[in-house]
């Protein structure tokens, strides 16, 4: 059965995960350092880490791998999780895959070394739309949807019990 892993700290579509998750059965696990607002669902599951750097991205990657959706805006994250063979999302719908992860850690690296060497310039990034909202409710459906089909398709008794 898939699981949907959510990188909680501050990710606008907790809800809309969880709406998702639930048509689909599969459990879903908010991961975060603490602050976050206990969900009451059956399907739900809190997992509060250590506070620390990275606490909540290192457990999501120790757990995610084929089968499981992950959403995180985290790039270094979605790396980790891609190359364990989850189904990664970004709030907005776009899916981290293999063929576009590695431009995306290099442009991440490339931003981060010009903010670093001009202290005065400001993030350029654009709000979260109600656009990016539909988007990610689709790619999330998709994406479950699709893990659903390849267990189906997987022989029985296949997997570490067999």
């Amino acid at each position: 059965m898939s699981r949907v892993f959510v990188d909680a700290d501050a990710c606008p579509v907790k809800d809309e995960a969880l709406r998702v998750a639930e048509r689909h059965g599969a459990p879903i696990h908010y991961v975060a350092n603490g602050g976050l607002r206990p969900v009451d669902h059956p399907l739900a599951r809190m997992v509060y880490v250590a506070q620390g750097p990275d606490e909540a991205d290192k457990w999501i990657a120790d757990q995610a791998g084929p089968g499981d959706v992950v959403v995180t805006a985290d790039v270094p994250l979605a790396a980790k999780c891609v190359a364990a063979g989850a189904a990664v999302l970004n709030h907005n719908g776009e899916a981290f895959t293999l063929a576009n992860i590695g431009p995306k850690l290099a442009s991440r690296d490339l931003m981060a070394d010009l903010r670093a060497a001009d202290p005065f310039r400001q993030g350029g990034g654009r709000g979260f739309s109600r656009a990016d909202r539909s988007r990610f409710l689709d790619a999330l459906e998709r994406a479950l949807r699709a893990a659903s089909q390849s267990a189906d398709a997987a022989p029985r008794g296949a997997g570490p019990t067999g």
